[in-house]
């Protein structure tokens, strides 16, 4: 075909489906890569609204009692303690019982020089003389009028005067008796004796002093103590003292014996509460037979609770503590925050009892994140969710 002959029609009708197919095929490219970017975007925005929300681990209130005892400071003291004191006063004449020594009930362990209350004695005896024998004569002259009356040598009205005498002598009598009585018995507490068996734990005396009468002027002479049988008192916080009955057990340490403890007994309460301390003094009773233990000493009380239900306790690192109090965060159904206000039973260290505010199924946020808000929407993971994968923590590749 020479260059000056037109093309065929079969040539311009290829030429025109090329041009069609490329263009086609531009189209879908583009439309294709709009679409691609469409879906990286909306992938990195589901990626980026995902890692907006913050990821929280959960964990159940425990139900189960961290500790059934409460340990508290104690103090031991002799179950009978008697200060012992003068009644009379004067010089002390001798001693026969110092510090540890054992002593039994009735038991002579001092004298006492008393020269003044000798001397009232015997004036009191004699003053007692002198009235029976007024009294004596009164009704010897009684007697003698009463004959004289038939004779009528003595009146109705001396007699009557006669027998009045004799009732005044014979009260002086016995007012006398009494008062004799009286200074004897005094005489008696010049030898200083103890009250029950037990032992001396203290003599603040010696052979010479000048002892007065009463409790009110100096130390005791001596302090006898029963230990057979010792008591301890605590002092019981308020919230714990429902959960200490009369009769529980309670297990004693002391520094003196590092590898030992003794068993105690609650035996009373003071069924009030010390203003200043907000607690309560409760008693125990410890035997102590063998005599290994002293009173005013300091114990450890290891106090057993009985509860009604058991405490809920969480982890410490859940606590809230701001402006609006103590508090946890919980998350709800929806995975939405809630705050709740508690209060603390007990705190253990890593663990807390709570005495309210939360329920057994509450699920509590362990370690709650800075900012976070009442509502806020969470991710739970670990307890009562499932850990984010590699994949889904790095965002999409565009």
């Amino acid at each position: 075909m020479s260059p000056t002959e037109p093309r065929s029609p079969v040539s311009h009708r290829k030429l025109g489906i090329f041009g069609v197919v490329a263009l086609i095929a531009a189209g879908l490219v583009v439309g294709t890569g709009i679409r691609a970017r469409e879906d990286q975007g909306s992938k990195l925005k589901e990626w980026t609204d995902d890692q907006a929300i913050s990821s929280v681990a959960v964990t159940l209130p425990n139900a189960k009692a961290l500790s059934s005892t409460i340990d508290l400071p104690g103090r031991l003291e002799a179950y009978y303690r008697a200060p012992i004191f003068a009644r009379v006063s004067g010089y002390l004449k001798s001693w026969s019982v110092d510090i540890g020594a054992r002593v039994k009930a009735g038991q002579v362990i001092a004298e006492i020089e008393a020269p003044d209350l000798d001397q009232q004695l015997l004036q009191a005896r004699a003053d007692l003389a002198s009235q029976q024998a007024s009294a004596r004569l009164s009704e010897a002259t009684l007697n003698r009028r009463k004959t004289l009356v038939a004779s009528n040598f003595v009146s109705a009205q001396e007699i009557d005067e006669r027998t009045a005498d004799l009732s005044n002598k014979n009260a002086a009598v016995k007012s006398g008796q009494a008062n004799v009585e009286r200074l004897e018995a005094l005489a008696g507490y010049k030898k200083i004796t103890v009250p029950f068996d037990g032992v001396v734990t203290s003599r603040d005396t010696d052979v010479g002093a000048l002892i007065n009468a009463g409790g009110g002027s100096g130390p005791a002479m001596f302090v006898v103590s029963d230990i057979t049988k010792l008591r301890v008192y605590v002092n019981v916080p308020q919230n714990y003292v429902p959960a200490i009955k009369i009769g529980a057990k309670a297990t004693i340490a002391l520094p003196e014996y590092p590898n030992r403890t003794f068993q105690a007994t609650v035996e009373a309460s003071s069924q009030a509460v010390d203003v200043a301390s907000g607690t309560t003094r409760m008693q125990l009773g410890l035997d102590n037979s063998s005599g290994e233990l002293m009173p005013g000493g300091y114990a450890s009380v290891k106090l057993r609770l009985q509860r009604e239900s058991a405490p809920l306790s969480i982890p410490a690192s859940a606590l809230i503590f701001n402006g609006s109090g103590l508090r946890v965060a919980t998350v709800g159904a929806d995975d939405k925050v809630q705050f709740k206000t508690v209060t603390i039973a007990r705190d253990l260290g890593k663990e807390i009892e709570l005495a309210s505010g939360i329920a057994p199924d509450d699920r509590v946020i362990t370690a709650p994140p800075d900012g976070l808000s009442d509502g806020d929407q969470v991710r739970v993971v670990g307890a009562g969710g499932k850990p984010a994968t590699a994949s889904e923590k790095q965002p999409p590749k565009g």
